[in-house]
């Protein structure tokens, strides 16, 4: 099929896009001190210069101490981080590209790939890792109040230093994943419940302050996935009516895109519908949604990373029937923009055959 659907523009609120490629985000760690050096503003630049429209950071830790379990990993808070942030969207601009930083918080996952310990305290619902693995003490209620508050601090530095979007790392078994999780999630106060929807308290209040520091035309984007790095088979909504109960008091509290994360966007959500989970996201909510999940490659990620498999280019066909149909608004691209900053490029070209193999030595450098 010819590509044409995902170069079409999109607007929604203060976000213009000339097209429907978002760089998604993923993580790096090239960034010492937790401060974006000149490298990661040209690595970011490459990519808007290759046509990508909206780019995604790579998680970006928030002023609570254990916001992040890499050392690496960049920070979005303190001058120095920050005015490496600065450094990086003013390249993408003069690139003619739009860029967000994902705002992330790890709670209390740990991180295989390092022996770095962030410092006490580290923020967990209930203190637990994982279903019946307790290993700190629950959050209270003033560690709750200063990390919504760090959340919102951050996505008002985002909009001051001229970032056009924030997006709140709500997926893969993180602090405000943890909080939507009934297996993390044993609190009973306002931030718990017997219900997704009443779990999602706490992402909501996020929104709520990020919203109040941003203001109202700045574009919040929220990631989400039914499954988590501690458990793949997890399913926080079994249902569409337990999907929109999750859903519902997110949109209230300001969410403006939903970005649905799915190890391989293809695979429907519910029986009885091949709608995916952007798509049911998007048709629950009204909301414009992306789509993620080995796009443009035969494996997904979590092969890549854990068992080394590498992965080829893979037909656009069946993703591109879909955006046509308008099941999702854009679609996000990880590993095959990490491997070429040219995949847009390319793809919009009809360069198929130029399109790079993906394997994990890619994440090793920053090119």
């Amino acid at each position: 099929m010819a590509a044409d659907a995902l170069f079409r523009p999109f607007s929604y609120k203060s976000l213009h896009l000339k097209n429907r490629i978002v760089m998604a985000p993923m993580t790096r760690s090239f960034s010492p001190h937790g401060v974006p050096p000149p490298e990661v503003a040209t690595y970011y630049r490459r990519r808007a210069e290759g046509e990508v429209g909206l780019i995604l950071s790579e998680g970006t830790a928030v002023a609570r101490p254990s916001a992040k379990n890499d050392p690496n990993v960049p920070d979005f808070h303190g001058e120095q981080a920050l005015a490496g942030w600065k450094r990086v969207i003013d390249e993408v601009h003069a690139a003619g590209g739009r860029m967000g930083p994902q705002l992330w918080h790890v709670g209390s996952a740990s991180n295989p790939l390092t022996k770095w310990v962030a410092p006490p305290p580290i923020d967990s619902p209930s203190g637990l890792s994982s279903p019946g693995e307790r290993f700190t003490e629950p959050m209270t209620d003033s560690a709750i109040a200063d990390s919504i508050a760090a959340f919102g601090k951050a996505a008002a530095d985002a909009r001051r230093l001229g970032f056009d979007v924030a997006e709140i790392h709500g997926a893969h078994g993180y602090l405000i994943d943890q909080f939507f999780w009934a297996g993390t999630n044993e609190r009973t106060d306002v931030y718990g419940g017997a219900t997704l929807g009443e779990r999602t308290r706490f992402a909501a209040d996020v929104v709520k302050a990020m919203r109040a520091a941003a203001g109202e035309d700045f574009v919040i984007i929220l990631r989400l996935s039914q499954w988590k790095q501690q458990d793949y088979s997890v399913k926080l909504a079994q249902t569409p009516k337990e999907l929109e109960a999750w859903l519902t008091p997110l949109v209230d509290a300001g969410v403006d895109i939903f970005h649905c994360s799915q190890r391989r966007f293809w695979e429907p959500e519910f029986e009885g519908s091949d709608l995916n989970f952007a798509g049911w996201a998007k048709k629950l909510t009204g909301r414009p949604t992306i789509t993620v999940g080995s796009v443009g490659l035969s494996g997904e990620f979590l092969s890549t990373l854990m068992k080394g498999e590498g992965s080829k280019p893979a037909s656009l066909d069946n993703l591109l029937r879909r955006l046509e149909r308008e099941e999702f608004d854009l679609v996000a691209v990880g590993r095959a923009l990490i491997t070429d900053a040219q995949w847009a490029r390319k793809v919009r070209e009809g360069r198929e055959a130029e399109l790079a193999d993906f394997d994990r030595e890619a994440l090793s450098t920053l090119v």
